[in-house]
């Protein structure tokens, strides 16, 4: 057997258990699956959310196992690529470090943590140091193109 009827093979077993699983939660109901959660039975709804990880993690294990493979078949594409993630690291040290937390009181009655707030500060800002740069980059290219004309 060949690496895509195994995939194929794994796909259809992953596919049927997911509609057996969604099957028995449509099934139940959802009184019951509301009244079974709260008193802390999630038996029902447990199975799906379970598959639905494992499928994840095996996509994400997969997809990181080719790309480490690909980039280590070239020196050039593993230098590039390692240049890259250095700038998002730098970019994050200098979101993180322009952030500050502060303990915040949530809508549920909750408190997010200074810490809490001091990264979704950084992830705001990471965001827009990023999507300047992407501005930026496409005003610079489309007027190297105009300029090349």
């Amino acid at each position: 057997m060949n690496l895509q009827t195994i995939v194929k093979i794994i796909s259809a077993v992953f596919g049927l258990l997911g509609v057996i699983f969604l099957f028995r939660i449509i099934g139940a109901g959802d009184e019951e699956i509301k009244m079974a959660a709260s008193s802390g039975d999630f038996a029902t709804v447990s199975p799906l959310v379970s598959l639905a990880i494992a499928i994840l993690l095996i996509t994400v294990s997969i997809t990181l196992v080719f790309s480490i493979l690909n980039l280590a078949s070239s020196s050039k594409k593993l230098k590039k690529s390692l240049i890259f993630i250095g700038c998002f690291v730098v970019v994050t040290v200098i979101a993180y470090a322009a952030s500050d937390g502060v303990e915040t009181s949530m809508k549920d009655g909750e408190v997010l943590s200074a810490s809490g707030s001091r990264w979704v500060g950084t992830g705001l800002r990471m965001f827009y140091i990023l999507a300047t740069l992407a501005i930026l980059s496409m005003i610079l290219s489309g007027a190297k193109k105009i300029l090349k004309k």
